[in-house]
C-alpha cells in the first residue's frame, strides 16, 4: 500500500531534529506494516492551528491524483490541532480514498474525537452557505476595491502588503510570449513542451500542461479585468495583453475546441475507507461497470479477493449501504442526541480561538479613537489639510480591518448545543435516502465495518464494543451479479482504494474508549 508522510514542527523552539525524529518513526512504522512510502510533505515552523501550510495544501491537492492511499503522521496533532480543520481536511482526503494514519497511536483518534469530527464535518456540509456568508462579506469588500483576496495572483502578477496587484515584468514577458506563440499557430502541446523545456513554471510552481495553459489563455485578468465570482470589473487589474491579441487567441481557442466527451458521473461510495474484509482485514473498494447484458453494477470488493488471495465475495453497493445507514440511524435516540450535542458544543467552545479576532477588534478600536481625536483637532482649527488627509488614511485602515474581521469571524465555527441537536434530529427524522443524511449518519457514527459473507461487525464511534449483525447478506448477491463481476465484463474501478489500518485481534479488542457513556441503541 502506498503512503506519504506528513511532518511538521511549529516554532523556533523545535528544530530540524524534530522533523528527522518524526520521519524516522514514520518510516519504521511503514516498514513494520508493509506500507510503501512514496513521498514526503514537510512544513517547517508552521502552526497546526491553521491549515494554511504550503506542503499540507500541496498534499491535499495531490490526493486528487490517487497515487497514494494513506497519509502517515508521527501523531495526529501533526496533522491539525484545530478540530474543525482536521474534520474538513480528512473529509477531502476521504473523497479521494485516502486515510490518515498515526504512527504512534494505536487507533487513528480517540473515540470522542472521531465522533466530534464526524458531527462537525456533516454539519459543515449543511451549514456551508451560512458559514461562508461571513467570509464572502469580507471578500466582497476587498473585491469592491479590486484587492487580492489571498488566492494565487496568477503568472505575471504580484501582490503588495496592501493587497494591490502589480505586474511582475519577468512573468508578464512569459505570458505575452505564450499568447503570441498560440496566436502564431503553435499548438498547446508545442507550447507546453517549450515552456517545460526551459523550466518555466506556472504560478503554482508546477510544470505546464494543457489544462494550466488553457486557463492562462482564457484568463481575462490579462486584459485588465478584475474578476470576483460572476462580476467582472474592467480596469481593475493592471493590463498585460492588448485586446486585439487576446481576442485573436480566443477565436483560435473556440475554433479548436472539440465537443466535450459525454459526462461520466462519479458514483459516490459511501463506505469508502470504512469497509474492511472480515477475513483478511483488507480494505474493500467500490467498483462499477456494465455486464454483458448491459446492466450496470455497483459493488464493493476485497482487494485481496480481486487478486485471488481471499475468498470474500463481492457485495451489492446499495444493499450494504442501506443496511449500514439504517443501523447508524438507530443510534439517534433522544439520550444519545443529548450526549452528542453536549460533547460537540464543549469541543467547539474549547477549540474556539479568539486571539486573532481580539487583535483586530483592538486595532479597530484604536483606529476609532485616533479618528475621534483627529476630528477634535480639526474642530480646534489645527492644520486642516494635514488632519483631513490623516483622517482619510485612518478611515481606510479601519475599513481594511473590518474586512479582515469579517473574514476571521467567518473562520470561527461555534456550533451551539441547540444547533447540534436540531441537526441530529433532522438526521433522525429526515429522508433516509437523502445523500446528505446518509453521509452524515455514516460520518458521525461509523468507525469501521468488518464484512463477512454471512455477517458484519460494526465498530462505532462512542461505543466500547462491536455490534455484530448476522445472516443479512447470503441471499443478497444474485448469481448473475456475482458471475458478471467475477468475469470482469466491462467493469472498472471508480474509487481509488484507501489503506486498511494495521490491526490484529488484540488491537480490535481495544475498540474506541469514549468520554461519552456507551451509546444506547433502540
Amino acid at each position: 500500500m502506498n503512503v506519504v508522510i506528513y511532518a511538521r514542527y511549529s516554532s523556533h523552539s523545535q528544530t530540524e531534529q524534530s522533523i528527522e525524529g518524526q520521519l524516522q518513526t514514520c518510516y519504521e512504522f511503514a516498514k513494520n506494516n508493509g506500507h510503501i512510502v512514496i513521498g514526503e510533505y514537510i512544513d517547517r515552523a508552521q502552526s497546526g492551528t491553521t491549515d494554511s501550510r504550503a506542503d499540507f495544501q500541496r498534499m491535499i491537492a495531490d490526493s486528487d491524483k490517487h497515487t497514494f492511499e494513506g497519509v502517515l503522521v508521527y501523531q495526529l496533532d501533526r496533522f491539525a490541532r484545530n478540530r474543525y480543520d482536521s474534520a474538513i481536511n480528512k473529509a477531502k482526503l476521504k473523497k479521494n480514498g485516502v486515510r490518515v494514519i498515526s504512527a504512534r497511536e494505536n487507533i487513528s483518534d480517540d473515540a470522542s474525537g472521531i465522533l466530534v469530527e464526524g458531527v462537525l464535518e456533516s454539519m459543515a456540509e449543511y451549514y456551508s452557505a451560512e458559514l461562508s456568508q461571513k467570509i464572502r462579506r469580507g471578500l466582497a469588500i476587498n473585491a469592491e476595491k479590486c484587492l487580492s483576496n489571498g488566492s494565487n495572483p496568477g503568472l505575471g502578477y504580484w501582490v503588495d502588503s496592501e493587497r494591490r496587484f502589480h505586474v511582475d515584468p519577468e512573468g508578464a514577458a512569459v505570458v505575452r510570449e505564450i499568447f503570441e506563440m498560440y496566436a502564431s499557430g503553435k499548438t498547446v502541446a508545442e507550447i507546453t513542451k517549450y515552456l517545460n523545456g526551459k523550466q518555466i513554471k506556472t504560478s503554482h510552481g508546477k510544470e505546464f500542461n494543457k489544462n494550466s495553459l488553457h486557463r492562462l489563455l482564457r484568463n481575462k485578468r490579462y486584459i485588465g479585468y478584475y474578476i470576483y465570482r460572476d462580476t467582472e470589473t474592467p480596469g481593475g487589474m493592471p493590463r498585460i495583453i492588448e485586446d486585439e491579441l487576446f481576442e485573436r487567441v480566443q477565436h483560435i481557442l473556440d475554433r479548436n475546441k472539440k465537443a466535450p466527451a459525454r459526462a461520466r458521473g462519479r458514483e459516490e461510495y459511501l463506505l469508502t475507507t470504512k469497509l474492511f474484509c472480515g477475513y483478511c482485514r483488507e480494505m474493500m473498494t467500490g467498483y462499477g461497470g456494465t455486464g454483458k447484458s448491459g446492466t450496470a453494477y455497483r459493488y464493493y470488493a476485497c482487494k485481496n479477493a480481486k487478486m485471488k488471495r481471499c475468498q470474500k465475495k463481492v457485495v451489492n453497493k446499495q444493499k450494504i449501504e442501506d443496511r449500514v445507514v439504517l443501523e447508524c440511524r438507530k443510534l439517534l435516540t433522544d439520550s444519545n442526541i443529548e450526549k452528542i450535542a453536549r460533547s460537540v458544543a464543549a469541543a467547539c467552545e474549547a477549540d474556539y480561538d479568539t486571539s486573532a479576532i481580539k487583535r483586530i477588534k483592538a486595532a479597530i478600536q484604536e483606529a476609532d479613537t485616533a479618528i475621534e481625536n483627529l476630528w477634535k483637532a480639526l474642530e480646534r482649527g489645527q492644520a486642516v489639510d494635514m488632519i483631513t488627509e490623516r483622517i482619510e488614511k485612518r478611515q481606510k485602515e479601519k475599513e481594511d480591518l473590518q474586512a479582515q474581521l469579517a473574514v476571521e469571524m467567518g473562520k470561527q465555527v461555534t456550533f451551539t448545543a441547540p444547533q447540534i441537536k436540531a441537526f441530529l434530529y433532522s438526521l433522525k427524522r429526515g429522508n433516509i435516502n437523502d445523500e446528505n443524511n446518509r453521509r452524515g449518519l455514516v460520518n458521525i457514527f461509523l468507525r469501521a465495518i468488518y464484512l463477512y459473507d454471512d455477517r458484519m461487525t460494526l465498530i462505532l464511534n462512542g461505543g466500547d464494543r462491536p455490534i455484530t449483525i448476522d445472516d443479512i447478506l447470503l441471499d443478497e448477491i444474485e448469481g448473475h451479479f456475482e458471475a458478471a463481476i467475477s468475469s470482469g465484463a466491462g467493469c472498472s474501478p471508480l474509487v481509488a482504494p484507501a489503506p486498511p489500518i494495521a490491526r490484529g485481534p488484540k488491537v480490535l479488542g481495544q475498540l474506541l474508549f469514549c468520554a461519552l457513556a456507551e451509546l444506547d441503541r433502540e
